[in-house]
């Protein structure tokens, strides 16, 4: 498992953030974007010290934890529990699936030994769903970590996983 960060390095990856982006509402996202990048994910500990430091009483300021982890949650590419060295995102969405997505989808599970959200116990890979990742042309698609797969065949899982160990 995944050791926690500790307090002082979260803390200064959530100062940045906000010093780099700012406390306005739209910067939200960019900063838990962020927070995410530099940790792996994003743990409460980043949550409530990014509350804390959002927080201003002079402005009336205040953002509750559940608001960030309601953002944290609802965006796919950020995650609130730590995830594998490598992340695979799946297309599930209709025009994935009708040209072998499922097919795949099970390959993907069967060669992992994970299902949807979960990561492996050598913590290298999560594997997860996304409802699009906007090539529907070239379906069925998968992301390994930044790198976009279309056309998959269930032949070239083996070869594609072999690219990142």
């Amino acid at each position: 498992m995944q050791a926690p960060p500790i307090e002082s390095e979260v803390k200064a990856i959530v100062q940045q953030a906000i010093e780099k982006h700012g406390k306005t509402p739209d910067a939200l996202i960019p900063i838990l974007s962020e927070i995410n990048h530099a940790l792996g994910y994003i743990p409460a500990t980043a949550m409530r010290e990014m509350q804390k430091q959002i927080h201003d009483p002079a402005k009336q300021t205040y953002l509750a934890e559940g608001q960030l982890y309601s953002l944290a949650s609802f965006y796919d590419m950020l995650s609130t529990k730590p995830r594998g060295k490598h992340v695979i995102k799946f297309c599930e969405n209709a025009p994935c699936h009708v040209v072998g997505g499922k097919a795949i989808w099970d390959a993907l599970r069967d060669t992992l030994k994970v299902e949807n959200g979960e990561t492996t116990p050598d913590n290298q890979w999560t594997l997860v769903t996304t409802s699009c990742l906007g090539l529907c042309s070239v379906g069925p698609v998968l992301l390994v970590d930044e790198d976009m797969y279309g056309n998959v065949t269930v032949e070239q899982i083996p070869q594609i996983l072999g690219r990142y160990e």
